[in-house]
């Protein structure tokens, strides 16, 4: 009775503890996601009142590219952690299942629902007769959807083989693939504008569905010291991909909007209206990481920094949304 009485008591208080912080997680998420709103509600409320008319097809593009980022994250994402992990000392050798498979297969889909977008001249097809194959291989857009599609198709394949290492290659073909379509040839300094893209999108990647798998391992590995090292890992790198994450995104933001007029764009653009939600929503998750690093650091138990972290996941799913309604919405121009 005396063993069991503190054991009670101690579980009771740890559970006590974790209350505050899983609140101040809610609350901090709460507050972020009312940055995410306008994106989350489609193109029109971000349209409403700029002048702009709704691009055909916008929303189902959009929820096509968010699809298509996630399906990105999640594979590079378990390769980079499980990389990490042969350098934890006495790492347990289970690892969470891979959800690559699954990934690059919705991938696949949305790259294909997007190529058919292009096949009919960038409008929602009405049908399949609508849909040119063919003339995909005639335009530069064209050709690079039909790489994504091939990429997705080639990793899906790769993650369910014996050497699941090797989806790299394809996952890396569709980052490049990605970069260029995001600047077409009439862009100015398109070179330079696929390079930030390019930077951007793989740290993203990194760091949105290696976060996501290092917390599933630490649920799997549950106590231990392997369990801190691995996060411990993961959050150093994490500092430097925001870092380029911040950065690239900056200068990218720039080069389409000059610096004098940003602050107008801002909140008179439907680009710069969700921008300025992806903006937010990025800082919200900017405290949420500095916050677990804290405790990572500091605290009795490292562990308790997933708490945070998980938060972190949470918001980092709506700025993949954000993204992928983002890059379906017009340059800051008038149709």
């Amino acid at each position: 009775m005396t063993l069991t009485k503190p054991r009670s008591g101690a579980t009771g208080a740890h559970r006590g503890a974790r209350r505050p912080g899983t609140g101040r997680a809610v609350a901090v998420l709460v507050l972020v996601a009312l940055g995410a709103l306008i994106p989350l509600l489609g193109p029109s409320p971000a349209l409403h009142g700029t002048g702009e008319a709704d691009a055909p097809g916008t929303g189902g593009i959009a929820l096509l590219r968010t699809v298509l980022f996630a399906a990105l994250s999640v594979p590079v994402g378990e390769l980079f952690v499980r990389r990490l992990v042969r350098s934890v000392p006495g790492a347990p050798a289970a690892l969470p299942r891979s959800w690559s498979t699954a990934a690059n297969s919705a991938g696949f889909v949305a790259a294909l629902g997007l190529a058919s977008v292009v096949a009919t001249g960038n409008l929602v097809p009405d049908g399949l007769a609508d849909i040119d194959v063919g003339g995909l291989y005639d335009s530069r857009d064209g050709k690079l959807a039909l790489l994504e599609v091939n990429g997705f198709l080639a990793a899906a394949l790769c993650a369910a083989s014996g050497r699941p290492g090797t989806q790299v290659w394809p996952l890396a073909a569709i980052v490049v693939a990605e970069a260029l379509r995001a600047h077409p040839t009439t862009e100015y300094g398109p070179m330079t504008g696929s390079g930030l893209t390019l930077v951007h999108l793989t740290c993203a990647s990194l760091w949105v569905g290696g976060l996501l798998y290092a917390l599933r391992t630490l649920r799997l590995w549950q106590k231990g010291e392997a369990g801190a090292a691995l996060l411990g890992r993961y959050a150093r790198v994490a500092a430097v991909l925001l870092a380029a994450i911040t950065a690239t995104g900056v200068s990218s933001s720039l080069r389409r909007m000059p610096p004098e007029t940003v602050l107008e764009q801002l909140t008179d653009t439907a680009y710069g209206r969700v921008l300025l939600a992806k903006v937010i929503l990025m800082a919200g998750v900017a405290a949420l990481a500095l916050w677990a690093r804290i405790r990572l650091a500091r605290a009795a138990d490292p562990l308790s920094a997933s708490s945070p972290a998980r938060a972190e996941v949470y918001v980092l799913a709506l700025v993949v949304a954000v993204s992928g309604l983002l890059t379906a919405l017009p340059v800051p121009i008038r149709w």
